[in-house]
């Protein structure tokens, strides 16, 4: 132990020092498991963004604008991924993190469901595209809200000792929800020919996602609200202006700080495991099972990555250990890329 981290173990408080107890791995596991199923109902589109999008624009529009139409629907949920999360953590910090919480579950059941049974261009023309993209922007709210409110639920719930691994379990949660979309895209595929999924298959995911998020409200039912909030709420210290103005003006520096940080990591996930599968259908010509296979390692392993990483955090200081796996992305990135087109040996080893 550091000089440092000696002084700061001496002036934290026993209660921030205690180690995980039962009711904290529940938090955690059922945050996690309830992340980990809202999470894959936003990325599942991804997954069969080509079915989508020739389902639900014009069979004469040029392949490349159907492309463009098709991804620019999916990066809508992105886009309105920060004014969900504004707007919820305004609110969850008037009204409570768990109402948030399954706020955030219902608002992205609803859309996912809808989308499983949403009518195609050929049967209501243009509606068809309007009403996937609301679904998406509804999606992406639904997600600002839950991803930051859950990293503030748990990190509420577990001492300070535990706040990188509580981070770490909840991103692997995250992250173990692009797996089940991986591994659901990978059963369709493999258990319907192209002209099935293509005819109707293709709604199973979105019907197992709406379920899930009705499956994750019930789980949520037996959280409890934090003990930082309910303390806020005993000694009448709620916020008394809007929270986002209190952050800005107090700590700004800190804020653009995170966004940057938050900037890598999101561009990271989008590339090297939501769109990576159907790059490599398209550019490379890789069948559909092996690029879903290749994928479900990957994210494997990025759950480990997020397990380990948050318990070195605590144990070495975040700085450090988020330099060092940055190296690692931008050297694996760079490997990756660059012999991509070339060579696809080492993609998924047999």
């Amino acid at each position: 132990m550091t000089t440092t981290q000696a002084q700061q173990h001496s002036t934290t408080p026993p209660s921030q020092r205690r180690k995980l107890n039962f009711e904290d791995v529940k938090t955690l596991s059922l945050s996690a498991l309830g992340g980990s199923l809202e999470f894959y109902d936003f990325v599942i589109f991804v997954y069969f963004a080509n079915v989508v999008g020739g389902l639900f624009f014009p069979a004469d529009m040029p392949e490349w604008m159907r492309q463009v139409q098709t991804y620019g629907i999916f990066a809508a949920g992105y886009l309105a991924r920060p004014l969900g999360g504004i707007i919820m953590a305004h609110f969850g910090d008037l009204l409570g993190r768990k109402r948030m919480f399954m706020l955030s579950i219902f608002l992205m059941a609803v859309p996912t469901l809808a989308i499983g049974l949403m009518p195609t261009y050929e049967q209501i023309g243009l509606a068809a595209p309007l009403l996937l993209l609301l679904c998406r922007v509804l999606q992406g709210a639904a997600i600002g809200g839950e991803a930051p409110g859950a990293w503030v639920f748990v990190t509420e719930h577990v001492s300070k000792r535990h706040i990188g691994f509580a981070c770490g379990t909840l991103s692997a949660g995250l992250v173990a929800g692009i797996l089940i979309g991986s591994l659901v895209a990978t059963a369709i595929h493999a258990n319907y020919s192209a002209t099935e999924v293509h005819a109707y298959a293709w709604r199973i995911p979105f019907l197992l996602g709406g379920l899930f998020g009705f499956i994750t409200m019930y789980l949520r039912r037996w959280l409890h609200e934090t003990p930082v909030f309910k303390a806020m709420q005993e000694h009448k210290q709620l916020a008394q202006e809007m929270p986002v103005k209190t952050v800005v003006k107090n700590y700004l520096p800190s804020v653009i700080v995170t966004m940057a940080v938050t900037w890598v990591l999101t561009a990271a996930v989008v590339v090297t495991v939501l769109l990576l599968p159907s790059l490599l259908q398209s550019v490379i010509h890789l069948d559909p099972e092996t690029a879903l296979e290749a994928n479900s390692l990957a994210i494997i392993f990025i759950l480990i990555g997020c397990l380990v990483s948050g318990a070195l955090g605590d144990r070495f200081g975040n700085g450090p250990i988020m330099a060092i796996f940055s190296i690692g992305l931008g050297t694996s990135f760079w490997a990756f890329y660059s012999t991509m087109l070339q060579d696809t040996t080492y993609l998924f080893p047999m």
